[in-house]
This record gives structure tokens, sequence and C-alpha cells, in this order.
């Protein structure tokens, strides 16, 4: 039997999955990350963590496993977006990585639409200018970090600099390059307008490689450190999202995917570049071959169950809170949820807006608040979905993942909102499985992901919408779609107030 590893490099941790050439998870390890958040709004990482976690996590998976390590013939890699890694000459790390999540980039992204502009910048880069991006990022270094700016040879992105220590070859690929608002999205290389504009110099910017590059061994020390076979062989890997894709099959025209976690996703199938979404939605590099997937986010999806949960619930589990849901008719009793709690993403690029419930009165139990939030989430995550359908996207077919999946009435809820069949998968490995996907392709194992796709992916459940559900959901989104606007104002003035 022949094997590869996936490992996924989030915020929290990092995730590592042996993968047989059935698609069968045979072994999988995850390792905390500390986080540093020295001051409001900065979240940092120190890289050499994910190294040490990563090298613990293949050390793990290599004494448990019964087999030859040999017959691990490969391994390939996702990682959290948008991370700046500086680096010197000598390939070191100059300072700790700035996240996605850290939002101290706020007056250089004003910078980039004074100089650039957002109309050539849409065109350029297929994005807005926003905070967890990784430009905004460098000029923020350039200007306060000068003496680092300075001494730095090269930038990669987080998952990259975890391959670069473990192979000893710089790269990155599209999907993750897609993200730092330095890539010609449509023409696959790093823009020179881009860089010209805001005096990067392009020798900043690392070799592109597809996704499923072959990129060499891994390292003798690594493999001596590990157990790992030093035949194995190390393929580029894709952003998270583009790897969630992967991993869930949106591999295809009409192919998309509802991933509901702490944020909410809602991703869909491009085969192209050329689509105008005005920058309201999320543009950026497949990780499969020659193709593109646009993305809406939510900032605060499974974030607002969590939370009602944590205030009304405390002591209780999520089963005990859901357990009534299905009991509550569509529209909760004539309650609305809007999920805002950390202002919203798509389509409303807002820090200041915040949460609601809309219509409550003295007849509502908890029941139906959960209910409302619940539809709320959903409702949201159906606005992004609104935006592709309104570029002539079929979407008739859904994959949903992440917490959305752990409850049947979210599930029927998703299939009546949505106005489409919801797909539960048999198993659910996330980019984890995705970044394996990468490795048997790369491998040589399948003549495509999609094929590759075909083999280590079973449905478990389909939830088909009830068309009496759907009327009524119709009418509810269009109430829904007014809470933004009459309480944008409103939001704003209260700022002042908050904690």
């Amino acid at each position: 039997m022949k094997y590869v590893i996936g490992i996924d490099l989030g915020t929290s941790a990092v995730k590592l999955l042996l993968v047989s050439q059935t698609g069968e998870v045979v072994q999988e390890t995850a390792k905390d990350l500390p986080l540093m958040q020295v001051k409001s709004g900065y979240s940092e990482q120190d890289p050499n963590d994910w190294m040490e976690q990563t090298v613990a996590g293949l050390t793990e998976l290599i004494e448990a496993f019964e087999g030859d390590p040999a017959e691990i013939e490969g391994m390939s890699f996702s990682g959290q977006m948008h991370g700046l890694v500086l680096l010197d000459e000598q390939e070191e790390v100059l300072r700790p990585a700035i996240l996605w999540n850290d939002t101290r980039t706020t007056e250089q992204c004003k910078q980039i639409y004074e100089e650039m502009g957002a109309k050539r910048l849409h065109q350029l880069a297929k994005n807005p200018a926003l905070e967890g991006f990784t430009l905004p990022k460098l000029l923020w270094v350039k200007e306060h970090e000068p003496e680092i700016y300075e001494k730095a040879a090269t930038f990669v992105l987080p998952k990259d600099y975890l391959r670069l220590k473990l192979a000893g070859t710089l790269h990155m690929d599209l999907s993750d390059a897609a993200g730092t608002l330095l890539l010609d999205i449509t023409r696959q290389e790093w823009s020179k307008e881009l860089c010209r504009m805001f005096e990067i110099d392009e020798s900043l910017c690392p070799p592109l490689v597809e996704s499923h590059a072959d990129i060499g061994l891994v390292k003798e020390e690594i493999a001596l450190a590990t157990g790992l076979s030093p035949s194995t062989r190390l393929f580029a890997g894709g952003a998270d999202n583009a790897c969630g894709a992967i991993g869930a099959g949106i591999l295809e025209e009409g192919k998309t995917l509802c991933s509901i976690g702490t944020s909410g996703v809602v991703l869909s199938y491009e085969t192209n570049g050329d689509k105008d979404y005005q920058g309201k939605v999320h543009y950026f590099n497949h990780g499969a071959p020659d193709a593109y997937y646009t993305m809406g986010v939510t900032l605060a999806a499974g974030y607002s169950l969590s939370w009602f949960k944590n205030v009304f619930a405390k002591k209780e589990e999520f089963s005990t809170l859901l357990a009534d849901v299905d009991s509550v008719p569509p529209g909760s009793g004539g309650l609305l949820f809007t999920p805002y709690l950390a202002g919203e993403r798509t389509p409303h690029a807002d820090a200041a807006i915040r949460a609601s419930f809309i219509g409550a009165d003295g007849s509502h139990e908890r029941r139906h608040f959960v209910r409302a939030v619940l539809e709320g989430i959903t409702f949201s995550l159906k606005e992004s979905l609104e935006l592709f359908r309104s570029q002539g996207k079929d979407i008739t077919e859904i994959v949903s993942i992440g917490g959305g999946v752990k409850n049947k009435a979210w599930l029927q809820m998703q299939a009546d909102i949505f106005n489409a069949k919801m797909i539960k998968l048999a198993s659910e490995q996330g980019p984890g499985m995705g970044a394996a996907m990468l490795a048997a392709y790369g491998c040589g194992w399948f003549e495509s992901l999609k094929a590759c796709a075909d083999a280590f992916l079973q449905e478990e459940a389909l939830y088909h919408p009830d068309p009496e559900r759907v009327a009524v959901y119709e009418t509810l989104f269009e109430l829904y779609r007014q809470v933004y606007p009459a309480t944008a104002e409103l939001n704003k003035q209260l700022a002042a107030f908050r904690l």
C-alpha cells in the first residue's frame, strides 16, 4: 500500500493526516500553536513554532505507522493565508509572522486605495485592500520597522516557510500568492505594476509554482529526525481555502462549498478569472491547475452560535441547545437575527456593524432565539451565494462542511434557505485532506484531482429543498437584507459606548 501525508498549518494548530491510496485516513495528529497578541489588533506567531510542532507531529505519525516509511511517497501542505514571513539572505526569519487576523494595517489599506484606486486594484488583484492581506503588512513593516525591511531578501507565507525548512527550496504556489494582493490573478504572475506603485522590489516575491508542483525531497536531517524516508517527495500545496475546496471535491463548474466554522465561507469553482464581482467577493487562484474560485465570508458564523451558548446556556451541550430547533417553524415566530458580532465581510465590508435581534416579543422562548441564530447565519451566507448567482452561476448542489453539518435540522435549513441540494460527506477532513490529495495527484496516482476526489470522497447524506419552506425563506430573506442598511448608521454611533 502507498501513502501520502497532508499537513494543514492553521492558526491554533498544525494538523497532520496520513492517507492511504484508497483515501482512508490511517493516522492523524494535531499539535497546538501559541499565538502572540502584544497589543490590541496585533496577531503574530513565531515561525519556528510551526516547524517545531510539525516535526513533532511527523515523528508521532511515523512512530504510530505500522508500515514501511518508504511506502509514504509524498507530502503536501495547506496553510493559513496572507501571513507575512520576512526572510533575510540566509533565509532566516527577521521578525514574528504577522497573521491573517492582524488588523494593524488600516492606514496602509487607505494608502493602497489612494495611490492605486479601487477600480485598477480590482482589475489586477481581483480583491479589495483588507487589513488581513499581505501587501498592507509589507507596507506597515516598511513604514514602522524600516531597519527590518531593509534586511529582507524575500517574503513567504506560513506554509511556504514550513516547506522551505522541510525541503530547502523556496517557492509560493499560485493559490496562496493570490491572497497577497500582489499577484496579477488572471495572468498568474507577480504584478509589476503593483510592485512598482508601492515600491516593492519584485525580487522580494518568491518563484511561483502550481499547487501540485514537485519541489524536491525531504531534507536528510528532517528524515533522520522524524523517521520519514529520505525518498519522500514534497509538493507545493495550497491556501487553506483552496485545499478545503479540493478536499470537498469542488473541482468543476457549478460545484460550491459552504463551510461553517468560527467564520463561514461560501466558495464556488470558477473556470476562468475574468468575471467582475467588483470586489464584493474574494477571487483567488484555485489549487487545481488553471482554475479559480470565488469566496464570500461571514465573519461570525459558528461564532454567533458559540456566543449565544456561552451567554445563555454555558453549561449545556450544543446538542441540548439545538434539540428543540425543529419544533420552531421557519421564521422563528417573527424573529430575525443578523450575525454581525464581529462586524461583517460579505457583502458588507463593515467593521463597525453589530448583531441584532429584530422582532422579539413576550411569546418567544429560547428555542425561537436559537433557530433565529441559525437562520441568520444561513441568511448571511446566502448573501454570498446570491452574488454568485447574479453572475449567471447555476448553483443547485452545495457541499456543506464544518459545524453546520452536525445538526440535521440545520442542514435542512441550509437546503431550504439556499434553495439547493445539500451534500454531507462521509468523511470530512477539510484542508488537510486537500493537501493529501495534492500529494496523491503529484505522485501520479490519479490523472487529475477530480479523479482523486471521485476515489477519495463519498456522500453520506443528501438534503433536498422543500418548495413551501423555500418560498417562506425567500420572503424572510428580503426582510433580513433590510436590517443592515437600517442599522448601519446607528451602530457607528453606538461604537463610542462599546467597552
